[in-house]
Formats: C-alpha cells, sequence, structure tokens
C-alpha cells in the first residue's frame, strides 16, 4: 500500500511538471481577487482535481513591527488566536478541524503572520466560520494571556535558550541589523513577555489582526460564486480598523566587519557562521543570489561540501543560502569545524571559495542544477491546495502581487552567470558581513581550535 501510494504520488508530481512544461514550462494557477467592503482581500482558486479545499489567511504583521519593549507579540498572537472567541472555545478550533478530517496550523516570522487548515470539500463553510470568528471577536483575557505567555516561554527556552547554538543565531540577527525590526528574534525576549499586560495584547490585536490588514485565499473544490457568498456573509461584518503605521524597512549601510564569538556549554563542537547583507526578496539580486547559494552551498555537489568537506575535510558540514524577507535579507554561511581544526582555517577556506565565485562565471552544469532544483522545489511545493493557498497568501502579503506564483519561476529562470558573479561582488564583501564563532564549553575546548 505504501508503495502504491509512493508511485501514485510520483505520477502526480511527474503529471503535474509535464503539464507546467507543455505551458510555459511553469504551473499556472488561475486566481481571481475580490475586495470586500471593510478590506479584505479575498483571493479564490478553483481545483475540482481533489474533493479538498485549503484555507488560508496571512496577517500583515510579523515581529517587524513590534516596539523596543514589546517584543515577541506577533509570536505571541500565534498562540493566542487558538484559544477560543465569541462562538469557539479554547482549543475547539483543533478539535473542530482534526474531528473533520483536516489539518490546520499558523506560523510566524518577521514579515507575516499565517493561519490556514485544509478539509475535505464539504467543510469550506466550517473553515470560513473559524477564521471569521476569531478575525472578529478573539478571546483575549487574562487567563488565555497567562496561558500562552508560559506556553511561548516555554518554546524560547526550548528553541533558543537551552539550544545548541541557538543563542549564537539570536546574537548573529542582533548584531547584524541595525532596525530593530529586523534586529530582535521572533519569539521575543523574556523580559518583554513577563511585561505584556491584557491591554497591550488586546491593543495589538484590534490594530493589527483586523479585515484591512489581512488577506484570505481560498482554494479547491468550490464554485467561487458559491463560495464569495460564504466569504461575504461570514466576514464582511467585521469591523474595518485604521490601517497600522507602515514599516520603514531602512537600514544603514555597514561600513566595517562585525565580529563576535559565544560560549555554548550546550555545544559539541565550534561553528562558524557568517552574514551578509543582501537585498529584499521578489528583485533581480534576490534571484541571483539564491542561484549563488545553490552553488555555494546547496547539497552536496556544491563548492562548499565538495572543497571544505571531501577533498580539504576541514569540515563535517558546510551550507550556503539566501534568506527571503521584505526588507534587507541575508546570505547566510555556516559550517561546522572538525575536531582540531582552527576556526579560522575554516574562515579563510570559505573565503577562497567565495573569491573564487567573484573572479570567475560559474559553470554551465552549476546554472542549470541550481535552476532546475529550484524548480522542481517549486513545483513540489504548488502539489497540495494547502501549499498554494500558503504561497499566494505570502506573495500578497509580501508583494501585493499574488500572481507571482506564476511568474516566480521566469524570474530564477532568467538568471545569468554574469548577475551570479555581479551579486557575489556586491554583497559577500568583508565589510558587509557578520561573523559569529560559537564556542563550546563543556569539553574545555577539546573539540576544534581557534
Amino acid at each position: 500500500m505504501r508503495l502504491h501510494i509512493k508511485v501514485l504520488g510520483a505520477a502526480l508530481l511527474l503529471a503535474f511538471a509535464g503539464s507546467a512544461l507543455a505551458q510555459s514550462r511553469n504551473p499556472h494557477v488561475d486566481l481571481k481577487e475580490t475586495r470586500l467592503a471593510n478590506g479584505l482581500r479575498v483571493i479564490t482558486v478553483e481545483d475540482h482535481n481533489a474533493p479538498v479545499i485549503a484555507v488560508n489567511v496571512t496577517y500583515n504583521v510579523g515581529s517587524r513591527n513590534e516596539k523596543p519593549g514589546r517584543t515577541g507579540f506577533a509570536h505571541l498572537f500565534e498562540h493566542m488566536m487558538f484559544q477560543g472567541s465569541e462562538n469557539i472555545g479554547k482549543a475547539e478550533h483543533f478539535m473542530l478541524v482534526l474531528n473533520n478530517g483536516g489539518t490546520m496550523n499558523g506560523t510566524t516570522n518577521e514579515d507575516r503572520t499565517n493561519y490556514f487548515e485544509a478539509l475535505p470539500a464539504n467543510q469550506l463553510e466550517l473553515a470560513l466560520f473559524l477564521e471569521a470568528d476569531r478575525m472578529r471577536s478573539l478571546a483575549v483575557t487574562q487567563e488565555n494571556l497567562d496561558n500562552q505567555r508560559n506556553a511561548v516561554q516555554e518554546e524560547r527556552r526550548i528553541g533558543l535558550d537551552n539550544a545548541a547554538y541557538g543563542k549564537s543565531g539570536e546574537v548573529q540577527q542582533e548584531l547584524m541589523y541595525d532596525n530593530f525590526g529586523y534586529k530582535h528574534d521572533t519569539v521575543g525576549s523574556m523580559d518583554d513577555l513577563n511585561a505584556a499586560s491584557v491591554e497591550d495584547v488586546k491593543a495589538f490585536f484590534k490594530m493589527y489582526y483586523a479585515p484591512n490588514n489581512a488577506t484570505l485565499t481560498v482554494i479547491g473544490d468550490f464554485k467561487t460564486p458559491q463560495a464569495l457568498a460564504l466569504v461575504k456573509r461570514l466576514f464582511e461584518s467585521i469591523p474595518r480598523q485604521p490601517d497600522p503605521p507602515a514599516f520603514d524597512p531602512a537600514e544603514p549601510e555597514q561600513k566595517a566587519e562585525r565580529r563576535t564569538s559565544v560560549d555554548d556549554v550546550l555545544a559539541r563542537a565550534y561553528r562558524v557562521a557568517i552574514a551578509y547583507k543582501t537585498v529584499a526578496g521578489n528583485t533581480p539580486d534576490f534571484y541571483a543570489l539564491q542561484v549563488l547559494g545553490s552553488v555555494l552551498g546547496g547539497g552536496g555537489s556544491s563548492r562548499l561540501n565538495q572543497k571544505l568537506t571531501r577533498e580539504r575535510q576541514l569540515v563535517t558540514n558546510a551550507n550556503g543560502a539566501a534568506r527571503e524577507t521584505r526588507g534587507v535579507g541575508g546570505f547566510y554561511i555556516t559550517a561546522t569545524p572538525r575536531r582540531g581544526v582552527d576556526t579560522k582555517d575554516v574562515e579563510a577556506a570559505i573565503y577562497e571559495e567565495v573569491a573564487r565565485l567573484q573572479k570567475e562565471p560559474i559553470a554551465d552544469w552549476e546554472l542549470q542544477k541550481a535552476k532546475s532544483g529550484a524548480r522542481r522545489s517549486y513545483i513540489t511545493a504548488l502539489q497540495s491546495s494547502l501549499g498554494r493557498a500558503n504561497t499566494i497568501g505570502q506573495y500578497a502579503v509580501y508583494y501585493n502581487d499574488p500572481n507571482l506564483i506564476n511568474t516566480r519561476i521566469d524570474k530564477v529562470m532568467a538568471v545569468t552567470k554574469e548577475d551570479v558573479m555581479r551579486v557575489a561582488n556586491k554583497y559577500l564583501v568583508p565589510t558587509n558581513r557578520t561573523v559569529v564563532i560559537t564556542v563550546p564549553k563543556a569539553g574545555g575546548g577539546s573539540f576544534g581550535g581557534q
């Protein structure tokens, strides 16, 4: 049975990819947009290939919208939004979705917060009702705040404070950015979470979790007129709120390398982490940096893995990638030195590979590998209705361009070898980097050297 499912899944992927290649080599999503009177942006996509539906609500709020002393609010709401509303009890959202054969979740990053469900097609009204009810009447109470504040703080303990290399990532982000929006971690600080009051949380909810600050994406087996009638009935009476203050993504130019080390009692090996400030997503330079990331540190055939891991045996692993953000982005390289290898030697070897990219065009096969990998990953992510709903919602909020789902691969395919060399020279320079060396303390330095 499992083999049959795997073969069927592969066949569906090949069929989807084949259809895409026949139609300008890209999958095409036929989306329709509607704007409700209260400002809610609604995007619908009919898909009758399977009797399922997916609903995504993406709010134009992330940790970048938080203020000093009030960090962690966006992520806190990822949890608060499941604590009940006027017609839904605490945790009932989970039970209703799961008991009707569905799946659901919510995620937060610097640039947006989203919530989503996938359910059988006959449960479209349930999914829309659940999202509308909490947008209209979330239960922001002292009990719910205390409960979810504790949950978020425990998440911080597990993911950052008590995780190997967890603190290093947070330190690098703080050191790398000057703009507070991107300078702090999404999970927030313990002190700020402790200081949050019910009044603070209610004000944040009213400002950002409003219909005019959200995009609703509905994909699946339905007729658009009927789906829009449901949306209007459930959402249009939710009051519009004043537009939130616009976020200024400006980041001052970095003039010199930034560097520090972090002592980590949980780490069992040194780690070299290098970050370069780059550019916002959905720009020509960003797509060139994506290709560069694949060539330099994407997979076993990448340059860092071939040179540092296999040939020179300096590290146990190494990777590099461009990170997509709405503001100033980053290009990240991390490597774990082998026992006894000096971190300075690892850094020098990394910079040698960067210099090669700056001086010589990449090979034809490297460019093709990067593009083929990007196409495969993208098509795979769009196979499910939920994957498409989440992608459309993000592009609508990030770039005001939900149709980017149909054009993004063309932008990656347009990257040339000259583009890759150009962005390597523009962004991957010493004055633009932030370096964090993690120093393991549990073993007294027996795991490597500096």
